[in-house]
């Protein structure tokens, strides 16, 4: 599978086991594969960005946040595929490759992807929160340095 960032992937169980982080999105609700993940490839490793739909939820919060700082790098909501979708950037995490259970795939059968603007608006607001966290201010909710630490070391063993 070629994996393009921009592109909406799903997530294998296995990846939530290994890394045993509670500040992790659960994979599952109502047997169905959630949340779906817009996807950052970064070298060997790919950055997973939840997706929601509980637009009215996160509003509120978005709203909020707004309100306090006159801004909202962490929560955007937009239009994906047709529909209101929360992307939800304060719960971004790194993963690899092998850890992808499969394409979010459109109607046709082909994979889904965002829009060009939108998926640059993503990207810029990304990398604004990791520069944000490189000085000290890290506004996402999982451990993002010890994920990738432990994505790296098992990208390492197992090229040897």
């Amino acid at each position: 599978m070629k994996i393009q960032t921009g592109y909406l992937y799903h997530i294998k169980d296995e990846f939530f086991k290994i890394v045993n982080d509670d500040n992790l999105m659960t994979n599952h609700e109502r047997e169905k594969k959630r949340p779906t993940y817009f996807t950052i490839k970064d070298n060997n490793i790919l950055w997973f960005i939840p997706l929601s739909c509980k637009v009215e939820k996160y509003r509120k919060i978005v709203d909020n946040k707004m309100k306090k700082y006159k801004r909202c790098n962490t929560i955007l909501i937009r239009e994906i595929l047709g529909k209101d979708s929360v992307i939800l950037l304060q719960n971004a995490f790194p993963t690899l490759e092998k850890y992808i259970d499969h394409a979010h795939l459109l109607e046709n059968g082909k994979p889904a992807k965002v829009v060009e603007s939108l998926k640059e608006e993503i990207l810029q607001n990304f990398e604004y929160l990791l520069k944000l966290k490189s000085r000290g201010v890290d506004l996402f909710f999982t451990d993002i340095d010890k994920i990738k630490k432990q994505m790296l070391e098992e990208l390492e063993t197992s090229n040897k």
